[in-house]
Order: C-alpha cells, then structure tokens, then sequence
C-alpha cells in the first residue's frame, strides 16, 4: 500500500492527569489509527469531575489565542481536522469558532467535528450541565462552521427547539441540524424505543452530500447497541475521536463508519466495565476510578474492531 498523506487533527479539550477523557480519551485512539494530533489542553485537571475530588487549572480565549498565535508564527498552522468537545465558557468557545474559520481559509478541505457537550436526559429529563449561554453560541455560531456534529438527543432537541418522541421526528431533527451547516449528523444516544427491545440504545445516523450535478443525496442510519449497565466518563470524547477517524476512512459510507466506531465503544465499555467489577470485588459497585476507560488494554480493537454492532439503512 502507498503510504497516506499525513492527516493532521487539531483537538482543543479537557485534559486530566489521571484517566480518560477529553484529549486523554481522542488522542491515543486517533494515534492508533495513523493520524497525528496536536492537542490544546482546555483545562488541565487532576482527573475528572465525576471523582469526589478534582483540581487543576483553566485555560482561557486568550491563552488559546496565543497558542494559536505561536503555531501560525511556525507557520504550522495548517489542519486536515479540528475536533472539540465539552467547553464551559461562552469567550473560549468563540474563539475556537475564529480559529476553525481561520483554518478554513488555510484548507478548504479541512473537516470540523464537533461533539456540541451540552447537557443530557436522565430518566427522561433533560438538563444542561453547561451554562444556558453556551446554547446560542454553540446554534449560532459552531454549527454553521462544524462539517460532524455528534449531539446526544437532547442536545439536538436544544439546538433545533423541537423534542424527539419518534424516529420519524429524529430524522425531522437532524434534516434540520444539516440545514444549519453540517452534513453529517449522529445522535449518538437516544431514549426511543429500540426495535431488538429495551436492552439497546438507538443512535441515528444521516450523511448528506452534494453530488456532482448538485442534486442533495441524504444516506441515513440506524446502531442499536447493546446498553452498559454502568456510568462512564470520556465515552462521548471516544465516539467523536472514532468517527473521525472512521469516517475518514470511510467518507461516503456512514454506515460502515459508524459500525466501526460503535464496536470499538463496545470493545472498551465491555472490557472497562469487566475490569472494573473484578477491581470492585463481589457485590460492590465498582468507583469513579475503577470505571476509567481501559483505552491502552483496547489498542488492538480500537485498531481494527470485529464489527459486533450492526447498522441499518433507513
């Protein structure tokens, strides 16, 4: 095989001492699948925030301006990919949007993929567990400039103002999403009702393109997978670094991008949470710290995962 042409990723998120999420849980499975990533740490913090304790430092716009301002000083400042995710703060957020613009004009071809870290449902109820103002920020202003947006349910229910109760109005929904800007769309969770039963989780996918004739061609989907009777933190970070990189590999087939990308998930949710119930011991359930994703255990299935999950064309 002749070798790729690098494929760079520019990854501005979280970073914590101890564990997996943010850029700990992106970078390590994009490295494994042959690309190379530049990482902005967006916070430095001793673990996550799920454990009793955490500590770190913030970073703020303008220290990420400057260190964007020393990368295009390099002059290496040209990207194939910008992925972000869980951000607090409505400035930092604007700025990421200036630089992915910025990077834009750089390479018309680079692809933004965003995971628009809102909020989520718990037994039915959705709530934000970001500050209200990041909402119009994130409708306004970074969908319009994202290429793969990765909304749970109710973060696309947020970004288009319309609930979700069937598929048919998910779909609705993500017609909606690429009408701001994106032209592909995963819900990655859902609560509809799944047609293998209420074992599995439903995550749609939709993929539309611009054919040469300029006619729309919209390729949509449906991943049941199997539900993890457990909390895990830094899922989301994976799925949205998987897809990248699958969809990369993969660019006009959603379908098999996404079986890959949600076999590896259940890859490492399988292995983390066996793991973790043999560190908790009979009868004990398991902690923040025994639930750590066992991301470097995983190499081998991040890297070429057995497709257990099966997508369905719609």
């Amino acid at each position: 095989m002749e070798p790729e042409r690098e494929c760079r990723v520019l990854s501005i998120q979280s970073h914590v001492v101890r564990g997996y999420v943010g850029n700990k849980a992106a970078t390590f499975p994009l490295q494994v699948l042959g690309f190379e990533v530049d990482t902005v740490n967006s916070v430095q913090f001793s673990n996550h925030t799920g454990y009793a304790h955490w500590k770190g430092q913030v970073l703020n716009s303008d220290e990420l301006h400057e260190l964007y301002e020393g990368l295009k000083l390099n002059k290496v400042n040209r990207y194939d990919y910008v992925l972000t995710g869980y951000t607090r703060d409505t400035s930092f957020l604007a700025m990421v949007v200036d630089i992915v613009q910025e990077l834009k004009q750089q390479n018309s071809n680079l692809v933004y993929v965003c995971d628009p870290v809102m909020g989520d449902k718990w037994n039915g109820e959705g709530s934000m567990y970001v500050p209200k103002d990041l909402l119009p920020v994130y409708r306004d202003k970074v969908v319009p400039v994202a290429d793969i947006i990765t909304p749970n349910q109710f973060e696309a229910e947020l970004l288009t103002g319309r609930k979700i109760h069937t598929e048919k109005e998910a779909l609705e929904v993500m017609d909606m999403l690429h009408a701001m800007g994106p032209e592909t769309v995963v819900i990655t969770s859902s609560d509809l009702q799944a047609p293998l039963g209420n074992d599995y989780l439903i995550a749609l996918g939709s993929h539309r393109k611009t054919k040469a004739d300029g006619t729309k061609m919209t390729q949509r989907i449906r991943v049941e997978s199997p539900k993890v009777d457990a909390v895990f933190v830094g899922t989301g970070d994976l799925f949205a670094a998987m897809l990248l990189a699958w969809t990369h590999k993969h660019p006009n087939n959603l379908k098999v991008a996404c079986e890959k990308t949600v076999s590896a998930m259940q890859h490492v949710l399988q292995r983390t949470i066996k793991s973790a119930k043999v560190q908790a011991g009979e009868g004990n359930k398991p902690n923040s710290a025994q639930l750590e994703l066992r991301m470097v255990q995983s190499k081998k299935d991040i890297e070429n995962p057995e497709i257990i999950v099966k997508a369905t064309v719609l």
